[in-house]
């Protein structure tokens, strides 16, 4: 399972990251990679920096555990837990690429202050504000499952905390200086990560 989990891992990185910023940078220059804001020890630098950690843990999490390093968790070993595992990572990297679709030229990673992108409320952004980041955490939990040991469980936790804070601390007051009355009416309608859960 670990070398599957790892499979799963480059396929998400080469389609979700690697194919994207090609494409980005084709129709409009730019990777869309903007890195980490915030001051070093601030709450946003902290939030991207734990994201970049959580990504590692994904990688990092099955090559430990094939290399003998790490030992799955007992309770979570078990085939129909690993399978489950992998067609949830696989939703997760459809469900990702598709977003990424839906977004079309405002994709970014990261926030410049300094940059004014289109609010996209079409599509599953219609549903969701942050489907790329939903289909993110399909995925987490998908390789969690797959190679279920402590360092892919951490990473998993790790993610939702730091993508939690990076849409709170960081993207939304953005988008609301940004966007204005749009952005704030898009908050009153349309839910965070899941339909209907987290308007405000």
């Amino acid at each position: 399972m670990p070398v599957v989990a790892l499979a799963l891992f480059a396929v998400f990185a080469v389609l979700g990251f690697g194919w994207r910023s090609w494409l980005q940078r084709r129709r409009t220059g730019s990777t869309g990679f903007r890195g980490i804001t915030g001051r070093v020890g601030s709450v946003e630098w902290f939030a991207g920096v734990g994201f970049v950690a959580a990504i590692a843990a994904a990688f990092f999490a099955p090559a430990l555990q094939l290399a003998g390093v790490v030992d799955p968790l007992t309770f979570l070993q078990a085939p129909w837990i690993q399978l489950t595992g992998i067609v949830v990572a696989i939703a997760g990297i459809a469900a990702t690429v598709y977003a990424q679709i839906d977004m079309g030229d405002s994709w970014r990673i990261g926030v410049d202050p300094s940059e004014t992108t289109t609010l996209v409320r079409q599509g599953v952004f219609g549903l969701v504000r942050n489907p790329i980041f939903s289909a993110m955490f399909v995925f987490g939990l998908g390789i969690a499952l797959v190679t279920p040991n402590v360092v892919a469980i951490v990473g998993f936790m790790l993610l939702v905390l730091t993508i939690e804070v990076q849409v709170r601390v960081v993207e939304e007051p953005y988008l609301a200086a940004t966007h204005g009355a749009e952005y704030r009416d898009y908050l009153a309608s349309v839910g965070r990560f899941a339909p209907g859960i987290g308007k405000h």
